[in-house]
């Protein structure tokens, strides 16, 4: 039983917050879900505020299109960024990414192009360097390192469990 619990200890060691995604997701979507829900504003304002606002549209002082309850409240236009169409604009310099070159797979973090060479190293060995032409790069399996929320919860969890079980071994 103890070796058990020890392979389970090494392997849950071992394992990291970080998932390899075919085709980012665009920031769009995971913007969209993590916006609270806002209460809609009442389409009737008092009239004394129409009136106010009215009178200082008319002296140029404020748009009368924008919230009145201040910047707090008001939306703020991200600059969203178009999807990237070739492959020199996929692979950024100091991200990370796992390419396929030749049937081989490779865990790199990519340094600079040079022309259309990609000059990058294998993670975490900054003295291997590698070099591909970017007609050897397949383009399909481009998959960018993510940090993982879920992966992370349950690996947040069992860590807790195994604190508690540990706790209670010791006081049993």
């Amino acid at each position: 039983m103890k070796k058990y619990l020890y392979l389970f200890l090494i392997s849950f060691s071992l394992t990291n917050c970080y998932t390899y995604k075919v085709g980012a997701e665009t920031d769009e979507t995971t913007q969209d879900k993590s916006e609270p829900k806002r209460k809609p504003e009442p389409k009737e304002k008092s009239n004394v505020q129409q009136l106010a606002m009215s009178a200082m549209a008319e002296e140029g002082q404020v748009n009368p299109k924008v919230n009145s309850k201040g910047p707090r409240n008001a939306k703020i236009n991200k600059d969203k960024k178009p999807k990237p169409t070739s492959i020199t604009e996929k692979l950024e310099a100091g991200k990370f990414f796992k390419i396929d070159v030749a049937d081989r797979s490779y865990k790199i973090q990519v340094d600079k192009w040079e022309s259309d060479t990609l000059v990058a190293h294998v993670i975490h060995k900054p003295k291997k360097i590698l070099k591909f032409h970017k007609n050897q790069i397949n383009q399909s399996t481009i998959a960018e390192r993510r940090f993982s929320q879920p992966v992370a919860d349950v690996i947040t969890v069992a860590a807790y469990a195994g604190i508690g079980v540990g706790i209670w071994a010791l006081v049993r």
